[in-house]
């Protein structure tokens, strides 16, 4: 192809992209007066031009960050933007928790001018296990964090196998580095995958400690691999190992003595302390000998809960608690931070595709600790199901309630002034949220601070 043709192509795919994200913008316009679609105004943009995201990030100095796997991603996505941030760094996030593509685009939208230039050192992005493949056939992220492997929509990925191979398929993508959980088989493994040059890093809870590990994790993805050995890896110096003081306070230990803590983060449970783990051990993956453990206990230390994610609102003066669950092992820690905690409870389970059809996971977690105080109310599509699974194990449930806007209604009115608590799968969280913020002035879906 001559110079002059090679030139014209040039130019015509920098039109595409102009159009593309004029008609996204136009698109975003729409969607925010009528209150909604986070996701729509990526989607047209993508198809005007397929090749945006390349297009818009395929040449940040920093590189991009990809967060991938079952549990975690949302809050672990926003650590990490966090600790860089608190470095200096100019981080580009799709802060929304809409994990796919087309989500990441309609961050990307009211962040880029016409021309595609992007004001940023690097991109943190939260993607879905599918999706993240997507991503990377367009833009080859430089480091990928892997957090764990989990049965969470198996209507979706078929078998935990399917899952895990979609995680090493991301992984053999990074470029520069990957940062792996040394708790997860499934996960652990992945070292063996990466591309030449590839540096792994590690991150998991530290051994005086790994008895922890079976109330978080499932039977079926404990440390246990044979043919590879889980924590047979060398501890290299940008290992980070948790160790736990208490239900809200760490220390994040890296080999050498720069340890981050103790901190206490504003979300409970073992789960966020992990979460805090990865993330610190990815901005030390991306920073490199410009990682400072101060700026990143100042940085862990600020860092709020993603909404639904262990959020605590205030409701009239009383703590309203919103706790995302969505396969056995999370609703399994979330019982063991909060069960046992007196407070009014509802729980909400819908089925919808971005929860997974099956929820007969529900017969795979223990509900003794609500036993004692009992379930207020039950609600949405499954409200009746999750009835059931607590008669089975002998918690009472005061009623039963499908829909959700009445049920929140009746629930906030009956224990006005006392602590509550809403357990929630992810379309049920939304939907809560939603009525939420309309009634108290919260923040909405996507206009989080970033």
């Amino acid at each position: 192809m001559s110079v002059a043709a090679t030139g014209v192509r040039g130019r015509a795919a920098a039109v595409r992209t102009s159009v593309a994200l004029l008609a996204g913008k136009a698109a975003r316009g729409a969607t925010r007066l009528r209150g909604g679609g986070s996701a729509l105004p990526g989607l047209v943009a993508e198809r005007v031009d397929p090749g945006l995201l390349r297009h818009t990030l395929g040449d940040l100095p920093g590189g991009v960050v990809v967060v991938s796997g079952t549990n975690g991603k949302t809050t672990t996505t926003r650590m990490l933007v966090a600790l860089l941030r608190r470095h200096g760094l100019r981080v580009f996030t799709n802060p929304t928790g809409s994990n796919f593509t087309r989500g990441v685009l309609s961050a990307l939208l009211p962040e880029v001018g016409l021309r595609g230039r992007l004001q940023a050192d690097c991109a943190v992005l939260e993607l879905d296990e599918a999706h993240a493949l997507h991503f990377a056939a367009q833009v080859a992220p430089t480091h990928a964090l892997v957090l764990n492997v989990a049965r969470d929509q198996l209507d979706r990925f078929a078998e935990i196998d399917h899952t895990a191979d979609l995680l090493t398929r991301l992984a053999r993508q990074a470029t520069q580095a990957v940062v792996l959980n040394a708790d997860d088989a499934f996960v652990s493994r992945i070292q063996h995958e990466v591309g030449p040059g590839v540096r792994v890093h590690w991150f998991g809870v530290d051994p005086s400690v790994a008895d922890l590990l079976p109330e978080l994790q499932e039977a079926d993805v404990r440390a246990a691999d044979p043919e590879h050995g889980v924590r047979q890896m060398d501890l290299q110096g940008a290992d980070a190992l948790l160790l736990p003081a208490d239900d809200g306070s760490c220390t994040i230990r890296f080999p050498g003595g720069t340890d981050v803590g103790p901190v206490r983060l504003r979300q409970r449970g073992l789960a966020a302390q992990i979460n805090a783990t990865a993330a610190t051990a990815a901005a030390r993956a991306v920073l490199g000998s410009g990682f400072d453990p101060a700026r990143a206990l100042a940085a862990l230390r600020e860092v709020t809960p993603p909404f639904g994610r262990g959020e605590t609102i205030d409701v009239d003066g009383a703590p309203l608690e919103l706790v995302l669950v969505k396969n056995p092992a999370g609703f399994t820690v979330a019982l063991g931070t909060y069960g046992a905690e007196p407070a009014a409870t509802m729980i909400a389970i819908n089925d919808n595709y971005a929860d997974g059809r099956d929820v007969s996971w529900l017969y795979d977690v223990s509900f003794t600790s609500l036993a004692d105080h009992g379930v207020a109310v039950t609600s949405g599509v499954r409200a009746w199901d999750m009835a059931l699974r607590l008669h089975y194990d002998g918690v009472a449930v005061g009623r039963v309630e499908t829909d959700l806007d009445t049920a929140l209604d009746d629930f906030l009115r009956e224990h006005a002034g006392q602590p509550m608590r809403v357990f929630c799968t992810y379309t049920a969280m939304m939907a809560l949220r939603r009525r939420l913020a309309a009634r108290y002035g919260l923040a909405r879906f996507g206009e989080e601070a970033s």
